[in-house]
């Protein structure tokens, strides 16, 4: 666990690990609009508030997927 003030502002590299990603694969979060950035010349730069937004909505996504599956294996008998 990191802990980091709302307002800092990381690389994509320091984003990626804290998400525990790849650079690349963050890049493609970034560029669908899933975390907001900012660009500083030609880098970018991911405020640590906007992380957190993701991740929370990401548990979100993941809770709502897992209960579907739950719905669906009783459904078919199987628990």
């Amino acid at each position: 666990m990191t802990v980091l003030p709302s307002q800092a502002e990381l690389t994509t590299q320091q984003a990626a690990d804290a998400l525990n990603v790849s650079r690349p694969f963050l890049i493609g979060l970034l560029d669908a609009g899933q975390i907001d950035y900012r660009t500083v010349g030609t880098h970018r730069r991911v405020k640590a508030a906007s992380l957190i937004r993701y991740l929370r909505e990401d548990d979100v996504r993941r809770l709502a997927a897992a209960d579907a599956l739950s719905a669906e294996t009783r459904e078919l008998g199987f628990a």
